[in-house]
């Protein structure tokens, strides 16, 4: 890192673009550079959204629209990239924000992929998620992948208002990662990026759980939960209410069969490795988000 005037720090990498700052993972990160005194770049949907946070500039882009990308990404080195929202267009939102990208004269980017990306992954945005990376690899910049697992934070709102998480993962485990770790990582990586050009890291927790085991550790916590196994047609009937789209209920559902079959399981040091510190337990995660913590 390198000092400015007034206080600033510079990256190694560069001038650091932020997506996502408006949302959980890319927010967290935006935060930490800001705290860090890293000027940074936050490139938002809805300029008027973005966080309030010193020595940071604010420009407006989306990932379908190449020229607004490429406009909002001019003088840019580093990007970190949150994956997009869910949507049928998201591996062509993220190829045309990689062209702008490349376009602009981004060195480098940091991008958000998910744990087991791979053209047969179960999971169906593990797979867009791999056509992503190889579209990275292939435009020519420099390249770290950050492959998160399942959001432990997001474990909870997995159990219904009737206190059960239902979903056809059998005895399958998770590695689920706190959201906390997730940006650690991206905030070391980004302050240094250069060390880890062409590096994939797989982001997990600590533990790999069954989904009756998370019940357990949120009944610990306060909250009666229990998991019922779901057959694949039980999966699809109890989601019919819902009206979603059936892409969505397959991305649900895709969720618990790529538990089922092993793919979410392993255990990875990585968290460790770039934040010097072990990665948070559910049940650690738990505690410090009941009220009764502060």
């Amino acid at each position: 890192m390198a000092a400015d005037g007034a206080g600033a720090v510079r990256a190694a990498g560069g001038r650091i673009a932020v997506t996502g700052s408006t949302g959980r993972l890319g927010g967290r990160v935006a935060r930490r550079l800001a705290d860090a005194g890293v000027d940074q770049l936050l490139v938002v949907r809805d300029p008027a959204r973005a966080p309030e946070l010193p020595r940071t500039e604010v420009r407006a882009a989306t990932y379908g629209d190449h020229g607004a990308a490429r406009a909002a990404l001019d003088g840019v080195e580093t990007l970190f990239m949150v994956s997009a929202s869910e949507s049928p267009d998201r591996e062509t939102e993220h190829r045309t924000f990689v062209d702008a990208a490349v376009a602009a004269g981004v060195r480098r980017v940091v991008y958000t992929s998910y744990f087991g990306a791979a053209p047969d992954a179960t999971f169906a945005h593990a797979r867009l998620h791999h056509a992503t990376e190889q579209h990275l690899r292939a435009s020519g910049v420099a390249t770290v992948i950050l492959r998160d697992n399942l959001y432990a934070d997001f474990l909870p709102l997995l159990a219904g208002d009737d206190g059960v998480i239902r979903g056809p993962a059998g005895q399958g485990r998770v590695s689920a990662v706190a959201l906390d770790d997730v940006a650690d990582a991206a905030v070391a990586v980004l302050r240094d990026p250069a060390r880890h050009d062409g590096a994939t890291y797989e982001l997990t927790g600590p533990e790999a759980l069954t989904l009756g085991e998370v019940a357990a550790d949120l009944t610990a916590a306060g909250r009666p939960v229990r998991y019922h196994d779901e057959t694949l047609e039980e999966a699809y009937a109890s989601r019919a209410h819902l009206g979603a789209p059936r892409w969505e209920v397959d991305a649900w559902v895709s969720t618990y069969t790529a538990i089922a079959a092993g793919e979410m399981e392993r255990v990875s040091d990585d968290v460790t490795r770039l934040t010097g510190r072990p990665a948070t337990t559910l049940r650690e995660l738990l505690r410090r988000s009941s009220p009764a913590s502060g």
